[in-house]
């Protein structure tokens, strides 16, 4: 059984950071790209970031390209997402998922993914 679960989610001021992590077990981690997608309330959920399966190539959409960073660890199963000048804007649920699809070229689309967490809940004060 695939299980998906992030965590480092919280309330933090303007101009500050997070750390998200994603922990995939269940399932041959390495075989998948990986991606977060964030939903502000009221708002489609939106591919950010993706990252390859060997962590060679990444994607990140304009809204965070260089503020926001992706990582994974292979070896211990885990995604990351560095957050640094975090804005109000970026309010919203964060959400890990694996699939078998990426491209450099574009947003990771939520049909190109399979496996999914319950999602981190990140909010920036101003």
């Amino acid at each position: 059984q695939v299980q998906v679960v992030e965590s480092g989610g919280g309330l933090v001021q303007a101009g500050g950071s997070l750390r998200l992590s994603c922990t995939a077990s269940g399932l041959t981690f390495d075989d998948y790209a990986m991606a977060w997608f964030r939903q502000a309330p009221g708002k489609e959920r939106e591919g950010i970031s993706c990252i390859k399966w060997g962590g060679d190539s990444t994607y990140y959409a304009d809204s965070v390209k260089g503020r926001f960073t992706i990582s994974r660890d292979n070896a211990k199963k885990t995604l990351y997402l560095q957050m640094n000048s975090l804005k109000p804007e970026d309010t919203a649920m964060y959400y890990c998922a694996a699939g078998v699809y990426y491209s450099e070229y574009r947003p990771p689309r939520k049909n190109e993914y399979n496996y999914w967490g319950q999602g981190t809940q990140v909010t920036v004060s101003s």
